[in-house]
């Protein structure tokens, strides 16, 4: 009996003595398992930097990210550049050019007018971070600027309210904010802009809003073929000319394109009898004051049938 007892004693302690013999052949078989995963974590890792840096391309282009400045300040615009149009949406459902990019009364405009009345939903047109959220009296009243993951930056001016703040990030189709008459405007619209590296580059050349769609799943910008191209998307894409005409080989890279031409409906306005300066106004969406400095007109002017007054 106590032969058996000894002989159980000894199994049992050898049993125990095994345990952490066998955890310590387990970590050893582990170790070099963790040492191939970390390996394989780098790789994984490093992966995912190149498509966030491959779909990020706006990081390689600015140095700077401000929250006073509306244009960015870039040491060098690049001769060509791909910018991915997908994951778009459009900025407002509007399909109503009232204004192109180019020269408009002996000074650049250096975006697209679209129709819209005040309230009206307008949304962010890419995927980025909000980096300017700002009022300026005497120009672009209440905006937005958004930085894309794309390399553009776009801008949406003249609001009524904003609805969002600097530093925040949003996706393609978010509201950012409500359609407006502020700032330097004489009836409601909205006011958008794209730019590459600060400069303005035409959006008709990316975006078309009568179709409410985008032109490509790319554009390439490149500077030897910018003007030509910009001049021939707003004949396609732009506002109906109406015979205004420009010098196009005098127009710099930041602001190329043809003269602006103007939709006649939504930029002028012929007198039917009966017809005031306050109904005109209100029928238009502006004011009396806008449509009487526009036409130097005074309040007790007389209007006559027929005549054109142009009231934006």
């Amino acid at each position: 009996m106590i032969t058996k007892l000894k002989k159980i004693l000894f199994i049992t302690i050898a049993s125990v003595c095994a345990i952490p013999m066998s955890g310590q052949d387990l970590l050893a078989r582990q170790a070099p398992v963790d040492r191939r995963m970390k390996v394989v974590d780098s790789i994984a890792l490093h992966r995912l930097i190149e498509i966030e840096s491959y779909d990020s391309p706006s990081a390689d282009l600015y140095d700077d990210w401000d929250n006073i400045h509306a244009h960015s300040r870039v040491a060098q615009m690049p001769d060509s550049f791909r910018i991915s149009l997908k994951n778009f949406c459009m900025p407002t459902t509007s399909r109503v050019l009232t204004s192109n990019f180019g020269a408009r009364w002996g000074r650049q405009h250096k975006g697209l007018d679209i129709k819209v009345y005040i309230g009206d939903t307008i949304r962010a047109a890419f995927g980025g971070k909000v980096r300017v959220v700002r009022y300026e009296g005497k120009g672009y009243g209440k905006y937005v600027v958004i930085r894309h993951d794309n390399g553009l930056e776009t801008y949406y001016a003249h609001m009524s309210k904003q609805l969002v703040e600097e530093d925040q990030e949003v996706r393609a189709g978010d509201p950012i904010g409500l359609g407006g008459n502020t700032g330097r405007s004489t009836g409601s619209h909205l006011h958008f802009e794209t730019r590459l590296c600060g400069v303005a580059l035409n959006p008709a050349l990316m975006f078309d809003f009568r179709n409410q769609d985008v032109v490509d799943d790319y554009y390439t910008f490149r500077k030897s073929t910018y003007q030509k191209e910009s001049i021939a998307a707003t004949r396609l894409r732009g506002a109906s000319s109406i015979g205004f005409g420009a010098n196009e080989g005098d127009v710099e890279l930041a602001t190329a394109a043809p003269a602006a031409s103007y939709t006649q409906e939504a930029r002028f306005h012929k007198v039917k009898k009966g017809e005031t300066l306050f109904s005109i106004a209100r029928h238009r969406g502006t004011t009396v004051d806008a449509i009487m400095k526009l036409n130097h007109l005074k309040k007790n002017s007389k209007l006559k049938a027929g005549q054109i007054l142009k009231f934006n």
